[in-house]
């Protein structure tokens, strides 16, 4: 059993940054592939990046190209999002979730493990 548990929200102002954390513990993440998702107010959860085990393989939604970046140190049994040029529509609770797989996925569906959520808001 995988526990993740996310870190590094806040309130921000658009144009800003903020760095995401994601730390699991019960066992290794080797194998695992790790995604974000977030979920707005209302709104249904969408998928926001994902990264394979070895990091070589990463994916991001249509709506966070070339502003986010997710990354692994699997040494640290983590993940991160840096988020750059952060808008308001991008305040949502942004969740990490792990795949019992190594292959990079976008459906939310193929995550069996969740953390509670970080709440980032972005002011315009």
């Amino acid at each position: 059993q995988v526990q993740v548990v996310e870190s590094g929200g806040g309130l921000v102002q658009a144009g800003g940054s903020l760095r995401l954390s994601c730390a699991a513990s019960g066992r290794t993440l080797s194998g695992y592939a790790m995604g974000w998702f977030r979920q707005a107010p209302g709104k249904e959860r969408e998928f926001v990046a994902a990264i394979s085990w070895s990091g070589a393989s990463t994916s991001y939604g249509d709506s966070v190209k070339g502003r986010f970046t997710i990354s692994r140190d699997n040494a640290k049994n983590s993940i991160y999002l840096q988020m750059n040029s952060l808008k308001p529509e991008d305040t949502a609770v942004y969740y990490c979730a792990a795949r019992r797989y190594s292959i990079v996925v976008v459906s939310q569906d193929d995550y069996a493990f969740w953390g509670q959520g970080t709440q980032v808001t972005v002011s315009s």
